[in-house]
């Protein structure tokens, strides 16, 4: 079993497709006005409009804006050259400018538009680059 993609349900997907094309550097791949994807070499990155919940069972299957408990993580090549080139788009939601973490990355942490956490990191540690060189 492989993990292929995470997908954000909001009410805006046209503000949260740029805001991350803006942070990533990837072009969106737009099926429709109401879905949208993100693809990296490891995962895929889906948003899609609240519309979409009418085909999961309706408008109760999720709510957008309302996470507070994941973290969608992007492994980068230098947490800190990346901070440097978003640091004015991140910082009114900025949660935590690079810190270097006791497991061994130097990690990046925001909010989206909708309020989701984000997480770049780059493994700075022997350990941690071992752990994450598969992915």
């Amino acid at each position: 079993m492989n993990l292929v993609s995470t997908r954000i349900i909001t009410s805006d997907v046209k503000q949260l497709v740029q805001f991350y094309e803006q942070i990533t550097g990837i072009t969106a791949i737009h099926y429709t006005e109401d879905f949208v994807e993100l693809k990296t070499p490891t995962a895929t990155l889906a948003i899609g409009s609240t519309r979409t919940l009418q085909f999961f069972g309706g408008d109760a299957v999720a709510q957008p804006s309302k996470n507070r408990s994941a973290i969608i993580e992007f492994k980068v090549d230098d947490v800190d050259v990346i901070y440097d080139k978003i640091e004015l788009l991140i910082e009114p939601d900025l949660v935590q400018q690079p810190t270097t973490m006791p497991w061994g990355n130097r990690s990046l942490m925001f909010r989206d538009p909708d309020g989701n956490l984000v997480n770049f990191f780059t493994p700075i540690t022997a350990e941690a680059l071992a752990r994450t060189a598969a992915k």
